[in-house]
């Protein structure tokens, strides 16, 4: 095992990105998953991004049976799921699962000039553990 001079494990250079699922909205206004990179930086053995500024955080409780209208989330938010799973539904048909331990940012938003039938995804609570997740706003979407 590799260590540095602090004797901490060294991960490999493949190790030091986080990539995040993100729903955002691309130029024609629909609704599209893609994924952002973090990377991250050894500090004496600990990986770590650079900061990045966050409004506030809620916390979140939904059961298993749950569904969601259609919606945007308007302003960007890290979504942490800590137990149980979620299901995103874009318009497309496109859907992804994230379960405990998973993370997202939701970001998809309305344009003015967009066809309401492609922007926007719901949610579905599946499995047999209510979820429970933290939301964090990471900024607001200036009008």
């Amino acid at each position: 095992m590799n260590s540095n001079s602090s004797n901490s494990p060294l991960i490999s250079d493949l190790d030091t990105l986080v990539e995040i699922d993100m729903i955002t909205t691309n130029e024609t206004g629909k609704s599209v998953f893609t994924k952002v990179t973090h990377p991250l930086s050894n500090h004496g053995g600990m990986y770590i991004s650079e900061r990045q500024q966050a409004l506030n955080f809620r916390h979140r409780k939904s059961a298993v049976g749950y569904k969601s209208d259609w919606h945007t989330a308007g302003d960007p938010t890290l979504i942490l799921v800590m137990q149980g799973q979620i299901t995103l539904e874009l318009r497309s048909g496109e859907s992804k699962t994230f379960t405990s331990g998973q993370q997202f940012i939701a970001a998809d938003y309305t344009l003015e000039t967009a066809d309401e039938s492609i922007t926007g995804h719901r949610a579905y609570v599946e499995g047999e553990i209510d979820l429970q997740a933290v939301h964090i706003k990471l900024s607001q979407r200036s009008n």
